[in-house]
């Protein structure tokens, strides 16, 4: 059996410590002794990224994502952005992008170079309110994958996301007919009747962590602004 072996750590504000670990070929970034994300089991949050953009009308988008990870979602979000498209991504923790540039550098590749995108150290709440105050253009999207769903939360503040109220500043920032994906390690009902009483059209869907169906089930809401 292959030993896991600890290449890095990180604290995350306000919350517990990120590790990235390899093991064998593969790389995964664990939260305590959970497992937060890995290289094995990349699919689902690049479908937060696809199926998004394939319900999307706007010719030239502007995308937020909150959370890089791995940047699993972002690598996809460009892999399928219109022309003219612009994709941000709100980070809180530095080390992540140290290690995108470092360990995880085969991963990245080019991306964070790319001009079409753009990663900003900050709370993805910052750029919801700057959406809404008019400090920025309203996002014809925004996608989260911050934490591991509204019921998992990895940082402390981030549950605000995911309540009434942050349901109605995520809708107020988004222009009209926008989306909001939300992807979950598991179903939540409550927070798919929240979505609709903050006056969202709710479809729901489950996507398996690896391709050809397997993996464990997680789920993406796609909540779209009418």
């Amino acid at each position: 059996m292959l030993p896991r072996e600890t290449l890095a750590t990180a604290a995350i504000p306000g919350g517990d410590t990120l590790t990235l670990v390899s093991h064998g070929r593969d790389y995964i970034i664990m939260l305590g002794r959970d497992e937060l994300m890995g290289t094995r089991m990349q699919f689902s949050e690049e479908q937060l990224a696809e199926l998004t953009l394939e319900r999307m009308n706007a010719d030239t988008p502007r995308i937020l994502i909150g959370g890089y990870g791995m940047g699993f979602t972002y690598r996809k979000a460009l892999e399928k952005l219109p022309e003219g498209g612009r994709v941000f991504v709100a980070e809180v923790v530095p080390e992540i992008l140290e290690w995108a540039e470092g360990p995880l550098a085969h991963l990245t590749g080019e991306t964070l170079a790319d001009p079409r995108g753009e990663v900003v150290l900050c709370d993805v709440a910052a750029l919801i309110d700057d959406a809404i105050d008019g400090t920025c253009a309203k996002w014809h999207a925004i996608l989260l994958d911050v934490d591991n769903g509204p019921d998992g939360i990895v940082r402390d503040g981030n549950e605000r996301l995911y309540s009434r109220t942050g349901l109605a500043k995520a809708r107020d920032a988004l222009c009209s007919g926008g989306i909001l994906a939300v992807w979950s390690a598991a179903p939540d009902h409550k927070f798919r009747t929240r979505l609709k009483d903050a006056g969202f059209d709710v479809e729901e869907r489950t996507v398996r962590a690896r391709p050809n169906n397997k993996g464990p089930r997680h789920t993406i809401w796609f909540a779209r602004k009418t």
